[in-house]
């Protein structure tokens, strides 16, 4: 941990198994505070994944408490998780988790339903974003007829359109090339660089090296 006080975002020994199975995470803790880039990593199966999304707000602990801001989360109901999350994350997917039945342009606008956020100011965010990271040209396009570093792309994109004070990478650099994995790191940073507290699952040494801090699973 670093700092003092209770951090943007903590996880306050926090506990959980997927049923039946050997428990992933057990009393684990750790602080994350606006302005940091924070790598988690460890050994495949560890439970790197599962962490963000109990982070995120996705998946309730067995025990422990994930806090927003001193505020402990587990027990709220599910309405209110769910617009804590949509206001407060960012979250990409190890596999971008595109829908496709809708467009690319579709896909990063998902959020705003969630938000409630204007949509003609929304888009024009998203055609900047887009253009930003290469894929302004695929705005059409289906997630089908993009390769997978555009899909990851695409996804950093949906991510970073709602500004979000906490964002969650996994493996945000993993399909990519070299020059585009670091516009995408430049992105991370930039993003705690506005007040954020950014946490990201890599495998990728140079990734960790440019990080703020490791957390090793």
């Amino acid at each position: 941990m670093t700092g003092s006080g209770p951090g943007l975002l903590r996880a306050d020994a926090l506990s959980f198994r997927y049923q039946p199975g050997t428990p992933l995470l057990e009393g684990w803790s750790a602080r994350f505070d606006a302005g940091e880039v924070v790598a988690v990593t460890g050994p495949s199966g560890r439970g790197k994944s599962t962490l963000l999304y109990l982070l995120g707000l996705m998946l309730r602990p067995v025990s422990g408490e994930v806090l927003l801001d001193g505020e402990a989360m587990h027990a709220r109901p599910d309405r209110e998780r769910a617009a804590r999350r949509a206001a407060t994350f960012g979250f990409v997917f190890q596999d971008a988790a595109l829908d496709s039945s809708r467009t690319v342009l579709d896909n990063v606008l998902e959020t705003t339903l969630y938000r409630g956020d204007d949509r003609r100011e929304s888009a024009r965010r998203a055609h900047a974003l887009l253009e930003r990271f290469g894929v302004a040209l695929r705005a059409e396009a289906r997630p089908g007829q993009v390769s997978g570093g555009q899909a990851q792309r695409i996804a950093l994109c949906r991510a970073l359109l709602g500004d979000p004070r906490i964002l969650l990478a996994d493996e945000p650099t993993g399909n990519l090339d070299p020059a585009s994995a670091d516009v995408v790191l430049e992105a991370l940073h930039e993003q705690a660089h506005r007040g954020a507290a950014v946490v990201v699952v890599t495998h990728d040494p140079a990734l960790v090296a440019r990080c703020d801090r490791e957390l090793v699973l």
